[in-house]
């Protein structure tokens, strides 16, 4: 068996973006030479996420509505920021749209359903974060 690493790095422009990734993780795979196997891509830092869904900018917006409507912004609402961080909400907005995903490699590319795309979900942004992509397989 063969293992593969790649980092991604990101610095956004906005506290709160979503990056489709999809292109980087699918060079990565090219590169990797793995035809049968797995790849597992990270969110490395705790206010980031990894998800699958489709890229339309409606749901992009949706989204980010449903999370500020859920898990709002603001330096007085969590327990979190007496520590003198003011990201509790991105915290918590990780924790929902989840850390990783991993997708199957199927003859030297990723085996997607229809419209499922990689994104980079950012929460506590402009500073310097980054994905790993991690491939086994043979």
């Amino acid at each position: 068996m063969k293992s593969y690493t790649q980092y991604l790095w990101f610095n956004t422009k906005n506290r709160q973006e979503f990056v489709n990734i999809t292109r980087q993780v699918e060079a990565a795979v090219s590169e990797s030479g793995i035809k049968e196997g797995f790849c597992l891509v990270n969110a490395m830092h705790i206010t980031a996420s990894v998800f699958i869904n489709d890229d339309e900018p409606g749901l992009h917006s949706d989204f980010s509505n449903w999370l500020e409507k859920f898990i709002p912004y603001g330096k007085d609402r969590y327990q979190h920021n007496l520590s003198g961080e003011d990201n509790g909400d991105a915290h918590l907005k990780r924790t929902i749209m989840g850390r990783e995903v991993v997708v199957a490699i199927t003859r030297g590319k990723l085996d997607f359903g229809p419209w499922e795309r990689i994104f980079y979900g950012e929460f506590d942004g402009k500073r310097k974060k980054r994905v790993l992509i991690k491939i086994i397989g043979e």
